[in-house]
């Protein structure tokens, strides 16, 4: 076959038109003596040119030729070859497709006679025809080449396209049931006396008990053992340990002729650390006590496969009332999504892309889906109890728990990506999930799916469109059709009834399903263009509510919402088209009232959390005094310009809250926030900065209504408190004082007055009853307290606190800092109080000790009767008062030497005081991480509640809005609590230390 110099043969040429990649290899393997007579067989190169890969198809028939026992043989396997089209099909298909087989094919020269016989009963075999099959085994190594034999037939006619995919998956399971009886008998008869103690049942879960078993797979089992008539209990459970266990090493060591597929019991009760065989009371009492949802799910899939068939059924038949009725468990559904969420996250960053099952869009996103749907409905039809996802996915399209057309489409992907699968794992028989990156390994996988036309870019276009569907439907797929539900279907469709559609919601949370289908119905219903909008996003904001502690909440303020905006052009548009609206609509909406409040004052708002539309980061404290200004200089009066500020202040309020709600809980594009102190900044410097500029709004309205552009007297705001910290929360009173100073010529008397009335108009202005929250000002930490004037001169004050301010009020004006009206006046008083607040000398060991017993009365009268002290955030063990106070305690012995003290803010002030060497790291974190946990708990308290609180609530649904807030799943309020008492716990032992010790 050789050809003139410079130039290509015409059987190179034919060799490239049939696909072969290596021509040149080819041409040398089909002159080599094995092949000789036929070489020119043009049925030969079709056959090959058929195959996955041509040339892996060639090298390996000519391994097969070469290993036959003598020219006889050769020449039989050569007639076969080229005269039963069967075989030849069949043969090079599985030369094409598997090096594995190949392999096995070159150690067992023979057993291609399994692929000649081409009858209707061999077409589809089942568990006996296998059993058969492996029948003369008699040791682990036979077994493997029994068990290779056997699979190299059902790789023939899977390849050959004889079987579809569902099929191949359901032979490899009876193939895997047919070699877990073999290896049990091959343990038994080493060991009869064991075997004659006990029954035991092997319990087949995961995929072989599914019948959807891949070609290299675990086979997920568990083991039910009992004593026969007569024997020792103890003595019958060791003795079926051994035989399990001697079962498990037969099919998993690896041998000469290699392993057959792990057997993994690890899904039995107790996983690793439970005893490998239980008795049937022994599984039923550990599934009735302790079991976890994910427990429930595997058992979807539980059957009998080998050894006490009846023991198996007796099983099966008592913990199926358990695994039907586990949807009734509390946070069900949230488990489930939880479980399937902790997969994709434990993938790695490198995998993620080319992940077949678990990767998102994938196999395990199917099956999650169905398995939730059927464990969901399947308590109350039957027709719903199929281990196998297809089939069950058909009866959730039968019975209209599922759309029909979302159904097809799944069935199509998932018949897609499993064939990929198979394909994938059947090349050398290796268990992988990841599609290759190597070309040649996308153009043989192409190809064995009939992609013949560029196989390489096809093959990646169908695989990314397949993992798209299935990205799409498989959340919506649960809850699309309770909008059908409710929808006007197509004749002859079929709907969610009334009962599955309650039952359902009830999985997701929801605690009045009939409200919440009356919402469903209102907002879906019709066919306006609407209505239609509403159908396509309600699928997704129902599974983001169901993430919630309150879904019914978030759904019936959607509802509100929607009632209010849904005239408006760009409402509906704006959440379908951009990526972050719905979502940080749904999470807002259903953490808790506050935000839902603000929201629903001006509905309008919602434009704030798309992408587009200003987002959720707090405004800067200049630009929002600017648009206050703005507004009160367009009013009539100042009635009308301190409305146009507060809501403005209320509009702001909302974004800071849904900022807050959005970082804590996190979207599907962004996680959530992990530095928590990042969150209490966020919030307690947004709130102030707008506490600040309202105030500067409301003053500016006063002043021009009352005297024009020009007060009598300078005015200066100072902030106290939180306020003046910048660590205001949602519910926080603003704790100011208030400064004047006379005008040159000016008479005190007249000056006094127009400072007075300044105050009383502001305070009532801010709280006149509207749709807007109040701000309430509070001036009880003044001169005095509340037996002194509301306002007075900077010379006043510096008079008082020269001769009579106590250690209290000096301690109070650690916090102060001019926030509103006459900037040099505001200046003037902080460098007019600092000598106080850091005094040189610093702290005296009597002023020491009445800051300790101040504070040691505070924690006795002001803490609430009946509140659990471990839990209140503010005055209890650990909470803000003890932080606060013990660094602003530092700050008044040290203040005076260290500049890094001076600060109105606990967190600055306690790395400062860390920086300086005062308290050690440890003991600096501690505290911080304290007073962060206590304000977010405040925070979280206020979101969910819509008014302030300190501590914990008591109603179990709002317990659970705070603990997501704080990153705690459903069901995990206790560990939250658990949580915020170490913390607590710790930062008192600081406390104890530092300040009543210390210092």
């Amino acid at each position: 076959m050789t050809s003139a110099p410079g130039r290509r043969s015409s059987t190179f040429t034919r060799l490239l038109r049939h696909g072969f990649t290596d021509p040149s290899a080819a041409e040398r393997l089909l002159d080599s003596a094995g092949l000789a007579l036929v070489r020119n067989d043009p049925v030969l190169l079709d056959a090959l040119g058929a195959t996955a890969d041509p040339d892996l198809a060639l090298r390996g028939l000519v391994r097969l030729l070469e290993a036959q026992d003598g020219p006889t043989a050769r020449q039989e396997l050569l007639d076969t070859l080229i005269a039963a089209k069967p075989l030849r099909d069949r043969l090079l298909g599985v030369l094409g497709a598997s090096e594995a087989l190949a392999d096995h094919l070159a150690r067992h020269p023979s057993d291609w006679q399994a692929l000649v016989t081409y009858e209707p009963r061999d077409l589809h075999p089942g568990i006996e025809e296998f059993e058969r099959g492996l029948a003369e085994a008699d040791d682990p190594v036979s077994l493997r080449v029994a068990y290779r034999r056997c699979l190299l037939s059902i790789a023939a006619r899977d390849v050959c396209g004889t079987i579809e995919v569902a099929q191949t998956a359901a032979e490899l399971a009876d193939l895997a049931t047919a070699t877990l009886r073999a290896a049990l008998a091959l343990a038994g008869a080493a060991a009869p006396e064991d075997a004659g103690l006990c029954r035991l049942a092997v319990i087949a879960l995961g995929k072989c008990g599914g019948h959807e078993l891949n070609y290299v797979s675990d086979v997920d089992v568990v083991f039910v053992g009992e004593a026969v008539d007569g024997a020792d209990e103890d003595k019958a459970l060791r003795a079926a340990t051994r035989l399990a266990a001697h079962m498990m090493r037969i099919c998993s060591e690896t041998t000469v002729e290699g392993s057959i597929w792990p057997v993994d019991a690890n899904l039995r009760p107790e996983g690793r650390n439970g005893p490998l065989v239980r008795t049937l009371a022994s599984h039923l009492a550990y599934y009735q006590r302790w079991a976890k949802t994910w427990e429930f799910q595997a058992l979807l899939k539980a059957r009998p496969v080998a050894g006490d068939l009846a023991l198996g059924e007796e099983y099966v038949a008592a913990l199926q009332p358990l695994v039907w009725g586990a949807a009734e468990r509390e946070n069900f559904v949230a488990d489930v999504q939880k479980m399937r969420r902790r997969v994709v996250e434990n993938i790695p960053a490198a995998e993620i892309d080319r992940q077949l099952k678990l990767g998102p869009g994938g196999l395990r996103d199917v099956e999650f889906a169905v398995q939730l749907l059927q464990l969901v409905h399947g308590r109350s039809d039957a027709s719903l109890r199929s281990g196998t996802t297809l089939d069950a996915l058909k009866a959730l399209a039968a019975g209209g728990y599922v759309g029909r057309a979302d159904a097809a489409q799944l069935d199509d992907a998932y018949r897609f990506l499993r064939s990929m699968e198979h394909r994938i794992q059947l090349h050398r028989l290796r268990r992988t999930h990841l599609v290759p990156d190597d070309e040649a390994d996308l153009r043989r996988l192409g190809r064995s799916l009939d992609l013949r036309t560029d196989p390489v870019a096809t093959l990646t276009r169908e695989w990314k469109r397949h993992a798209s569907v299935v990205r799409r439907l498989h959340e919506k797929l649960f809850y699309r059709p309770l909008l059908d539900a409710v929808a006007a279907l197509a004749p002859g469709e079929a709907r969610l009834s009334a009962e599955a559609a309650r039952e359902r919601l009830i999985a997701l949370g929801y605690a009045d399903p009939a409200a919440a289908l009356r919402h469903l119905e209102a907002l879906a219903s019709g066919v306006t263009r609407k209505a239609a909008i509403q159908r396509t996003l309600l699928p997704v904001l129902l599974g983001w509510f169901a993430d919630s502690a309150d879904p019914d909440a978030g759904l019936l303020t959607f509802r509100k919402v929607s009632d209010a905006l849904g005239k408006t052009p760009w409402y509906l548009r704006l959440l379908r088209d951009e990526g972050a609206a719905a979502e940080n609509l749904a999470r807002v909406l259903s953490a808790g009232r506050l935000a839902p409040d603000l929201l629903m004052r001006a509905p309008e708002a919602v434009a704030l959390l798309g992408d587009g539309g200003g987002g959720l980061q707090p405004r800067p404290r200049a630009h929002l005094e600017q648009e206050m200004l703005a507004a009160v200089r367009r009013a009539d009066n100042a009635v009308q310009g301190v409305t146009a500020a507060r809501g403005v202040r209320r509009r702001e309020l909302f974004r800071t809250s849904a900022a807050d709600i959005v970082g804590s809980y996190g979207t599907e594009s962004q996680p959530a926030e992990a530095d928590q102190g990042a969150l209490v900044d966020l919030v307690g410097g947004a709130v102030s900065d707008l506490t600040a500029a309202t105030l500067a709004g409301t003053l500016r309205a006063v002043v021009r209504e009352g005297w024009g552009d020009t007060l009598p007297t300078r005015f200066a705001i100072i902030g106290m408190g939180r306020f003046g910290g910048h660590e205001l929360g949602y519910g926080s009173d603003a704790d100011v004082l208030f400064v004047h100073e006379p005008h040159d010529g000016v008479d005190e008397r007249e000056a006094a007055e127009a400072a007075g009335k300044v105050v009383a108009e502001m305070r009532r202005l801010l709280q006149i009853p509207s749709a807007d929250p109040p701000l309430l000002i509070d001036a009880d930490l003044r001169p005095e307290g509340k037996s002194g004037p509301l306002v007075r001169t900077l010379k006043s004050y510096e008079a008082y606190y020269r001769r009579w301010s106590l250690v209290w009020e000096r301690h109070a004006l650690l916090r102060a800092e001019h926030v509103a009206g006459d900037e040099d006046l505001g200046r003037r008083f902080t460098e007019m109080v600092d000598p106080l607040r850091y005094p040189a000398a610093g702290l005296d060991e009597e002023a020491v000790r009445e800051i300790r017993r101040l504070k040691a009365r505070m924690e006795s009268e002001r803490l609430p009767r009946g509140a659990d002290p471990k839990l209140h955030a503010k005055l209890g063990p650990g909470g803000l008062s003890d932080v606060e106070w013990t660094v602003q305690l530092l700050q008044l012995r040290h203040g005076a030497r260290e500049p890094g003290l001076r600060t109105t803010r606990t967190r600055q002030a306690l790395a400062a005081a860390r920086a300086a060497g005062l308290i050690s790291e440890d003991d600096a974190s501690t505290l911080d991480e304290a007073w962060v946990l206590a304000t977010r708990v405040r925070n979280a308290v206020m979101l969910v509640r819509g008014r302030a609180g300190d501590t914990f609530p008591t109603v179990p649904r709002e317990l659970g809005a705070v603990g997501r807030y704080l990153g705690y799943g459903p069901g995990h309020a206790g560990d939250m609590l658990d949580a915020y008492r170490r913390t607590a716990r710790r930062a008192r032992s600081v406390v104890e230390e530092l300040f009543y010790g210390g210092l």
